[in-house]
């Protein structure tokens, strides 16, 4: 069973992203990205990639990050 972890603080994101953790994203309760890695984040965005050329770029303050952890 995997671990979710809300990542809500910037050590929570800096950790997730230094790790490579893998993470699903939410808006208005809905998952709109799941399994890429967080490669660059700032007060206002959250950059994550999920394949060699696919970048997405998620509001902080609209959004809600989970890692997914493996135990």
């Amino acid at each position: 069973m995997a671990r979710n972890r809300r990542l809500s603080t910037d050590r929570d994101l800096q950790e997730a992203m230094d790790d490579e953790i893998r993470i699903r994203v939410f808006k208005d309760d809905h998952m709109i990205d799941s399994g890429g890695i967080i490669i660059r984040f700032d007060a206002d965005l959250v950059v994550v990639q999920s394949g060699v050329s696919e970048l997405a770029y998620h509001s902080r303050n609209e959004c809600e990050f989970f890692e997914m952890r493996k135990p």
